[in-house]
């Protein structure tokens, strides 16, 4: 049996590769639409996973029950008419499997799409995230601040991201709040998301860009709402006002760190309009 050392190698090889991987961060939900997906993730691997182990369990079963055996030369075997129950049950399932995963599907895209449900009495803030080569633009139009390549938001409030880009498309993406969607020029683009707690996450761009994709990422702090307005304050007191130059010199294609500034881009360089996609509550 030479094949159990390298069999035992493999198997110790996945494992110590396995330990190394980082834990998926669309299963460690902060808010309500990451864990309405989260749990439909979960949903669709229990279903996936209870028919390999039936169809692997009835392998076994056939391959134990059938197996080959010594027959007399002139043997022949029976001749056998397909059964409706079985031929019902191989097409019914699946059917049912798929029309169930649909219905969710279709109920979820609905739910994710929209305000979060538990924050419909709340007044969203709302935030303009556009993407230039490679970095993210936060512009608090209320606040009348803005901030690159990192993120403040309040916990226990809605947010409502209007998203475009200044260069390609880009997809925004904060995989502890809620799915990606596209930040494109030339047209805005709704994303509702929400923080149940404080903490720290990380954003990107999921869409390939260009060279400093990989780079074109942003941290994202959840506070509670009285830090988050000692933030803004603290903010007006100490950073540079923005202007159309800086503006422009920031455009360039580039990395750069993070940075804050009070006013925003949306006085000299306003978001595209009018076309919205994506469902708005305002």
């Amino acid at each position: 049996m030479k094949f159990k050392p390298a069999l035992l190698i493999l198997v110790l090889t996945i494992i110590t590769v396995l330990t190394g991987c980082e834990p998926l961060l669309v299963f460690d939900p902060k808010g309500p639409q990451a864990q309405r997906q989260a749990n439909d993730i979960i949903l669709s691997i229990g279903i996936m996973s209870v028919i390999v182990i039936v169809v692997f369990a009835i392998l076994i079963y056939m391959l134990v029950k059938y197996r080959a055996s010594n027959q007399s030369s002139d043997y022949e075997p029976p001749h056998i008419e397909g059964k409706n129950w079985v031929e019902a049950i191989c097409v019914g399932i699946p059917v049912i499997i798929v029309a169930y995963l649909s219905i969710v599907s279709v109920q979820s895209n609905y739910i994710v799409e929209a305000k979060p449900i538990a924050y419909q009495d709340k007044e969203p803030i709302v935030i303009y995230a556009s993407s230039s080569d490679w970095k993210w633009h936060f512009s608090y139009p209320e606040e009348n601040i803005e901030t690159v390549n990192y993120l403040y938001i309040p916990t226990d409030r809605p947010i409502e991201f209007k998203l475009y880009s200044y260069g390609p498309i880009t997809s925004f993406w904060i995989p502890q709040l809620g799915g990606q969607k596209y930040a494109m020029s030339n047209m805005i683009t709704t994303l509702h998301l929400a923080a149940d707690e404080p903490g720290e996450m990380t954003g990107r761009n999921s869409s390939f860009s260009g060279k400093g994709f990989a780079e074109n990422t942003f941290n994202v702090t959840a506070v509670s709402q009285k830090d988050f307005d000692n933030w803004v304050k603290d903010v007006k007191k100490t950073a540079e006002p923005l202007t159309e130059k800086k503006f422009e010199n920031l455009l360039k294609p580039g990395h750069l760190g993070q940075m804050t500034f009070t006013g925003t881009h949306l006085g000299f360089s306003p978001a595209p309009g009018p076309y919205n996609s994506g469902s708005s509550d305002r």
